[in-house]
C-alpha cells in the first residue's frame, strides 16, 4: 500500500454521500486531500437537442464518462494535476471552466456508482456506502434540484419515480455487497465518521512507513485492510 490512498464514498441520491466527503476533508485538514465528484464526469451532450437531452437517464451507469474518471484517478496517483469538468445541470453540457485538481495524500472519489462501476473499484484502497431512508433521500434531491438545478417540482417528482428509484434499486442498493464499510444514517453520523477518520489516518500512517521503508507488508499477507 502507498500513498495516495484512493476511497470510494458511494450511496444513494441524497444520501448525504457529499456530506460525508466534507468531514473526512475537514477531519484530515493536515493531510493534502483530493476530492473527484462523480457527477462531474457526466458525457456531455451538446450534440443533443435539448429536450432530448432532458429525457435522458442520468442515474444509468451509460450517463457516466467513467474512463474520464478514472484517467484522472490515474494521473493524480503519479503526481499530475487535473482538470475536472464542471457540469452544467441546466444544460446537460459540460461547461468551458474546469477545476484544477492537485495530487494529494487522499483522494476522495464520491457519486451514487462509485462501487457498481468495476472501473472505478478497481482503483478503490477503501470503499464506502452511505446509507439513509428513502423518504428523506426524496426530500433532499427534491429541494436540491428545485434550488440549485432549476428543475420544477413536478419534473423532479417524474424524474424520481421514473429512473431514479428504479435505477436505485438496480444498481446503487446492490453496489452496497462491494462496501467495506457501511455509514447508516446519512452524512450526520459523527459517530461512524469519526471511527472512519481514524480507520483513514492509521493507513496513512502504514502507507506513509510503507514509502519509507519503516513498515513492510510480507507477500504471504497479501494486503492490509
Amino acid at each position: 500500500m502507498s500513498l495516495p490512498l484512493v476511497v470510494g464514498i458511494a450511496g444513494g441520491t441524497a444520501s448525504g454521500k457529499t456530506t460525508v466527503a466534507r468531514k473526512i476533508h475537514e477531519a484530515l485538514s493536515n493531510r493534502r486531500v483530493a476530492y473527484l465528484d462523480m457527477d462531474a464526469y457526466y458525457k456531455d451532450l451538446r450534440d443533443m437537442p435539448f429536450e432530448q437531452r432532458k429525457q435522458v437517464n442520468f442515474d444509468h451507469p451509460d450517463a457516466f464518462d467513467s474512463p474520464f474518471l478514472v484517467s484522472h484517478i490515474h494521473a493524480l496517483r503519479d503526481g499530475e494535476p487535473v482538470h475536472k469538468p464542471v457540469y452544467d445541470y441546466t444544460q446537460c453540457v459540460r461547461s468551458a471552466q474546469t477545476v484544477t485538481v492537485d495530487p494529494a495524500d487522499i483522494i476522495l472519489v464520491e457519486g451514487i456508482l462509485v462501487l457498481h462501476d468495476e472501473l472505478l473499484r478497481a482503483e478503490l484502497d477503501l470503499k464506502i456506502f452511505v446509507e439513509a431512508d428513502d423518504d428523506e433521500r426524496i426530500l433532499r434531491r427534491i429541494t436540491r434540484d428545485i434550488k440549485e438545478r432549476g428543475r420544477s417540482f413536478d419534473h423532479v417528482t417524474r424524474q424520481y419515480f421514473e429512473t431514479v428509484r428504479p435505477m436505485h434499486r438496480a444498481f446503487v442498493e446492490p453496489s452496497k455487497r462491494h462496501a467495506d464499510i457501511i455509514v447508516p444514517h446519512g452524512g450526520n453520523n459523527d459517530v461512524a465518521i469519526d471511527m472512519l477518520v481514524g480507520a483513514l489516518r492509521a493507513r496513512l500512517a502504514r502507507a506513509g512507513r510503507a514509502m519509507t521503508g519503516e513498515f513492510k507488508i510480507p507477500v504471504s499477507e497479501g494486503p492490509v485492510g
